[in-house]
């Protein structure tokens, strides 16, 4: 993307991702950036996106909006996450291309594949065994945002991409104790124990399943990457049907092991009780990122720096979740 006037529309601009896209957008120059919060437009309410897209006729459009949350979120409000995250997705794609939208950015989640997927995930692993039963309806709503951008590309020739991050953390991650994902959850629950001078810590599962983490400036910078890729550059590593490309960090650590690199960033001395009646979840899951990494993209902040980070961000702004 060149021309600094480009209109783009962020939507989720408060979240996790859509803050940091548009915090390194306005930091390259675009000044012409559409946000609204959910007071102002509800996105699951197909009449207000309507008027609203019609109304700014975006050039392009990042769809970062979605309801999120770990694996407890994920068990108790299955129907919200299906529900909210079809009808955000079916709203703005469908919109855009009524508007005149030509190129559009869907942010899914690493959550696509199947539960005992070949790892690394390879993107030609969506939709070839069932996937984990605590977030399946996320899971297919994301797929469905994928399968929107490509029915409408080839119907239409829209110009609509998908990026499927691994797990993300950083600046502005949901710190609730109960909805949160995996380590803004740690960071919260150690760094409670630290000021309470508990003498444990008690987290969930075995502390064994294996999981991959991207920071959010990481995935910010690979969402413009992608955004900005000429048609042919992007036609070159995706095919109509299996457009999506994976975007994480290229490595996995145990839970067990980011339990006691947390520790270590927040400075907790007590000791770690792992309930194991809680679940573990996918037992491993690592993106194969070789097609973005093709494109011209790799991640920059290592686990450690990324924790640091994030732990100073939330002890400045830890007053926000206090009543949480």
């Amino acid at each position: 993307m060149t021309d600094k006037q480009t209109k783009i529309y962020v939507a989720g601009h408060r979240g996790m991702v859509g803050s940091a896209i548009v915090k390194q957008l306005t930091a390259a120059g675009f000044n012409n950036l559409v946000v609204r919060t959910h007071a102002e437009l509800n996105l699951t309410d197909q009449q207000a996106v309507r008027d609203f897209m019609r109304h700014e006729k975006p050039e392009q459009v990042i769809l970062a909006a979605a309801k999120v949350g770990g694996i407890h979120a994920n068990n108790i409000y299955p129907a919200e996450f299906i529900y909210e995250n079809l009808m955000i997705e079916a709203n703005i794609i469908h919109q855009a291309w009524k508007t005149g939208c030509q190129r559009l950015l869907f942010l899914g989640s690493s959550c696509i594949y199947p539960k005992l997927a070949e790892q690394p995930m390879q993107e030609s692993a969506l939709l070839t065994s069932p996937l984990e039963a605590t977030n399946e309806p996320y899971a297919i709503a994301k797929i469905a945002g994928i399968k929107l951008c490509e029915s409408y590309n080839r119907q239409y020739g829209t110009d609509y991409r998908s990026v499927m991050p691994t797990n993300l953390y950083g600046q502005n991650d949901n710190f609730h104790l109960e909805n949160s994902h995996v380590i803004p959850a740690m960071i919260r629950k150690f760094h409670d124990a630290k000021t309470s001078q508990s003498p444990t810590a008690t987290l969930w599962g075995t502390g064994t399943a294996m999981r991959e983490f991207l920071h959010v400036d990481d995935m910010a910078a690979a969402s413009l990457h992608v955004l900005g890729l000429s048609q042919e550059s992007y036609g070159t590593i995706t095919e109509p049907m299996l457009s999506h490309l994976n975007v994480g960090s290229g490595v996995d650590v145990t839970i067990k092991e980011l339990a006691e690199t947390i520790q270590q960033v927040v400075g907790y001395e007590g000791e770690i009780i792992w309930d194991t009646t809680k679940p573990d979840g996918t037992p491993r899951k690592l993106m194969n990122i070789n097609k973005i990494k093709a494109l011209g993209w790799q991640p920059r902040i290592n686990l450690h720096d990324g924790l640091t980070n994030t732990y100073e961000w939330f002890l400045e702004n830890q007053k926000a979740f206090k009543a949480q």
